[in-house]
């Protein structure tokens, strides 16, 4: 793994989501309506999904490890657009099988990646490609987390810089086709309200931005206090990527032009086998050393 990159202090904090709007243009605008509209049609699917789950509580749609991409649809795009991260997505939860509008969600997003193959990773995975790719400190520091949502962080930007690609939330909800997100980009960041996000997240192998990002989600876990420290959101999480984004100069997007989340789904149907078990409800997430 290369250095880290070395981070400025930046000068002034900049009103990032004001920025973005008076910078939008009328596309832009009009796939911001997409989004509305489509949020309008998943709150339609969740209640089918009530309604469905309710007759038939035990009935679970199974998600492939696997979906390679389609290779029609892939030679047509490869001319229109210069792709240079690798046509991956990567995605992750704690079981395959899921409830009927996080499948309605996972189609969505297939119809709209149908070039890239797609990759569907389990818990024990995880920890596996950890394993057999990290350094002895990066595992020892995976190890510790116990919470699957903090486990999940480092391992996306784990297999991110030694894979790249692109990550997405099992929640997450594309509102583009990816080629058109990611032409001519080394990587790809989403500002989300106050932060940069790590729910959509995208580069190309060995990009020494991930190598920082291991770095500093792994220095959170090695000095985590031992009583009131961080939540999850700022050790492991978007807020540990923030400060280290925020200095530099790199393009990003905001996230109602690209991607967003809950629009199918909700807590209810995410964790629908396993009731508060998201993130917020963990007292402890890391382990003593």
């Amino acid at each position: 793994m290369t250095d880290p990159v070395r981070i400025s202090t930046p000068a002034a904090p900049v009103d990032r989501a004001r920025q973005l709007k008076a910078a939008m243009t009328f596309r832009e605008r009009c796939i911001t309506a997409k989004g509305r509209a489509l949020r309008l049609w998943g709150n339609a699917i969740k209640g089918v999904g009530y309604l469905y789950h309710a007759v038939a509580p035990w009935k679970r749609w199974h998600m492939p490890s696997t979906v390679q991409p389609c290779l029609r649809t892939a030679a047509a795009r490869s001319t229109a657009s210069e792709v240079r991260i690798p046509r991956i997505v990567w995605q992750t939860n704690f079981t395959a099988s899921c409830s009927l509008p996080m499948w309605v969600n996972y189609r969505h997003n297939l119809r709209l990646s149908r070039n890239y193959e797609y990759r569907f990773v389990s818990t024990e995975e995880r920890l596996a490609y950890v394993q057999a790719h990290a350094s002895d400190r990066v595992v020892n520091a995976y190890l510790r987390l116990t919470d699957g949502a903090a486990q999940a962080d480092l391992w996306r930007l784990v297999v991110l810089y030694y894979e790249g690609g692109v990550y997405m939330d099992i929640d997450a909800t594309l509102l583009r086709p990816l080629d058109a997100l990611l032409a001519n980009r080394d990587t790809f960041f989403l500002w989300d309200r106050r932060h940069f996000s790590n729910f959509f997240i995208a580069t190309v192998p060995q990009h020494p931005l991930f190598a920082s990002f291991i770095h500093r989600v792994v220095a959170n876990i090695e000095t985590y206090p031992a009583a009131d420290g961080p939540t999850v959101f700022y050790t492991t999480g978007p807020g540990a990527l923030t400060p280290i984004l925020e200095p530099l100069p790199i393009d990003y997007v905001p996230r109602q032009i690209a991607c967003l989340q809950g629009v199918y789904t909700n807590e209810h149907f995410q964790y629908i086998d396993r009731p508060r078990s998201k993130w917020i409800y963990a007292k402890t997430f890391i382990a003593p050393p």
